[in-house]
């Protein structure tokens, strides 16, 4: 309870000062393949949107990830590209927007092309010609392809660390209190910023993390499940610094995911464990002075989830 009651004054406080402007709209954002809800890496060359907005993905590293086999020859001073999955064959001409798969002509209304030495393809090739189920996130600009089985914390490869192992960035013990009661947790799980999106327990599923500038202002923006779940940023021999989302520049995607803005500086950080201390200059913290960013969340119930710091 007095966890709740404690939030609720330094939710009450920022938002009084952080004022009611919206969020402005950002530059887009580096395309994104996920496989089974796990993102893949592209060493080099990079999947974009072109200018028609097709979807364009470096095929041998995607197909790889699904299993086929990929080969190259050359036919008329041309590049032929085939690609084995199974039963199924895709055969492709760099500069032609249409391809054979299993033997049957297709178009796809956007050319084969040679980039940074890569084979880009159409994203509908991939679904087509592969037999993979494939979704266009356009607000998180990721492909997503195959199901969305997300990660969870609950899972055996996130290990339950002791509070004690955290003794130095617990001078507000209450945040490091369960959310329904003010008994500690058993725990801390860590999570890194790679291993996005994940699900937390039983509860709300972190899509993504990032730093953004608003009229001269840092924040912190997820894209989450949820409206607007408390943070707080976690820092080696000091008070926690607590966040709540700001609800005027909250984005609903209409998609199931929400997208949530958190100030990195507020004049909340003069309350320091309950007490209000007037000496405080909140305006030296800076991001890099946190080492993880904490979700106070009701599940899961049992421990905190925690990412290690993406931004210092």
């Amino acid at each position: 309870m007095k966890k709740i009651i404690l939030t609720m004054l330094l939710s009450m406080v920022a938002l009084s000062v952080l004022g009611t402007d919206g969020a402005e709209a950002s530059s887009p954002r580096q395309v994104e393949v996920l496989l089974n809800a796990n993102k893949l890496s592209f060493p080099d060359a990079k999947p974009f949107q072109d200018s028609q907005g097709s979807v364009m993905v470096p095929i041998r590293f995607v197909s790889e990830a699904l299993g086929g086999k990929i080969s190259y020859s050359k036919s008329g001073g041309k590049t032929i590209v085939e690609i084995r999955k199974g039963d199924d064959l895709v055969k492709m001409t760099v500069g032609q927007t249409s391809a054979q798969v299993n033997g049957k002509a297709k178009d796809y209304g956007t050319k084969v092309i040679l980039k940074q030495n890569r084979t880009f393809v159409p994203l509908r090739l991939v679904s087509e010609g592969l037999g993979e189920k494939v979704e266009w996130d356009k607000v998180g600009r990721w492909v997503w392809i195959g199901e969305k089985t997300f990660r969870n914390t609950d899972d055996a490869e996130f290990k339950l660390r002791p509070l004690s192992d955290f003794k130095a960035y617990m001078k507000a013990n209450i945040f490091f209190n369960k959310v329904a009661s003010d008994e500690p947790y058993n725990g801390i799980k860590i999570v890194q910023a790679n291993q996005l999106p994940i699900k937390l327990g039983d509860g709300e599923i972190i899509y993504d993390i990032r730093l953004e500038n608003v009229k001269g202002m840092d924040y912190i923006v997820t894209r989450s499940s949820e409206r607007n779940t408390p943070v707080f940023f976690m820092v080696k021999d000091d008070f926690v610094k607590f966040r709540y989302g700001l609800d005027s520049a909250f984005v609903n995607n209409k998609d199931g995911t929400a997208t949530n803005y958190y100030p990195v500086t507020s004049t909340s950080d003069v309350f320091q464990n309950g007490k209000y201390n007037q000496y405080y200059d909140w305006t030296k913290f800076t991001l890099s002075n946190a080492d993880y960013i904490a979700f106070s969340t009701h599940q899961p119930k049992d421990y905190l989830v925690v990412i290690v710091n993406p931004f210092k």
